[in-house]
């Protein structure tokens, strides 16, 4: 049985890869850190703070060792900690050469591989040859920015083994972190994207005024969307209320830090699909996730889910907002 994980390094420097790495600093003498601009790393060290994301957090840079060459960071690593924006996520995973055999690999991705449509522990199973084993997730309700206030936040850690699992939890945890396991790692990923979904959802109908009440029934019939879409494409027997997807959805179609319904909202008050997503300074991943979870329906899972559609119709098909979520108000129960 493993007692350590070994040295962690964060892969990623923007705001959740900033949260990550304070969490982990909290019980790990040293980290690594890849971050890919070199000038980004000087400032770092200079400030002793991320310059672009989360700036207010500050971090003992002298237990930090710093890496702009994505190999050299794996190399010094024994466990990675995956927390690059989805689209930009395939970029950079491919620029690496160094072998990952033995490695642990935590996806904080919270989002689906574009193009390849698949999440990222089965990605790395397939571009990698990495084992079940060494593949873990981190799944919500947690937001970077409530972890830089010191909010009291949660996390759920999901791997096949649930050894590693409590070891990241472990390496993570502390005052204003709680962190369970979980053995559903699909489940946890295919969760975090469908969130993202349904939390531009939220934003959209928000931004049309629609009402709490609507809102309200938008939420909870895209739980029971979730629920079929993940039992069906990841048969285990879960409980959808607990917090890795109940929560984590809560969370992102109603806080004010949810990129993903600040998007939708900018389309429910009328703004194009382009200008909202020229005007967000941070990706919203669920525009991403809502083609690819519709392309994986569409072609394999075939499960019944009018908002995803709903969404999908606004996002690629330049439907009405309000003419689409009126199509759907008759199918919500």
């Amino acid at each position: 049985m493993m007692d350590s994980l070994g040295k962690i390094a964060v892969i990623g420097a923007g705001s959740w890869a900033t949260a990550l790495a304070k969490l982990l600093m909290l019980n790990n003498d040293r980290i690594g850190w890849y971050v890919r601009r070199k000038e980004r790393i000087d400032e770092f060290v200079k400030y002793h703070r991320n310059p672009v994301y989360l700036s207010d957090v500050t971090f003992d840079t002298d237990r930090i060792d710093f890496h702009s060459d994505i190999d050299a960071a794996v190399d010094d690593a024994d466990t990675l900690v995956i927390a690059i924006p989805s689209p930009y996520f395939k970029g950079e995973a491919e620029r690496i050469s160094a072998s990952l055999q033995g490695k642990n690999i935590v996806s904080a991705v919270k989002g689906i591989v574009p193009d390849d449509n698949m999440i990222v522990t089965d990605w790395f199973a397939s571009r990698f040859g990495c084992k079940d084993s060494d593949l873990l997730v981190i799944g919500g309700p947690c937001h970077a920015e409530e972890v830089a206030l010191d909010h009291l936040s949660y996390l759920t850690i999901g791997c096949h083994d649930t050894g590693k699992s409590r070891l990241f939890c472990e390496a993570i945890a502390g005052p204003k972190l709680k962190a369970i396991v979980s053995d559903d790692v699909a489940g946890i990923e295919y969760a975090a994207v469908l969130k993202n979904v349904y939390a531009i959802a939220s934003g959209m109908v928000g931004g049309m005024k629609a009402g709490d009440n609507f809102k309200a029934m938008l939420v909870c019939n895209a739980a029971r969307e979730m629920r079929r879409f993940i039992d069906a494409i990841a048969p285990l027997k879960r409980d959808i209320d607990r917090s890795a997807y109940l929560g984590d959805l809560l969370v992102t179609c109603y806080s004010l830090f949810s990129r993903n319904h600040n998007f939708g909202a900018m389309i429910g008050k009328g703004h194009s699909v382009k200008a909202a997503k020229m005007e967000m300074e941070m990706v919203a991943e669920g525009y991403y996730g809502t083609r690819c979870i519709h392309e994986i329906n569409s072609n394999t899972v075939r499960a019944d889910m009018p908002v995803l559609e709903c969404v999908y119709s606004i996002l690629y098909e330049g439907a009405n907002p309000r003419m689409a979520f009126r199509d759907i108000y008759d199918s919500f129960c």
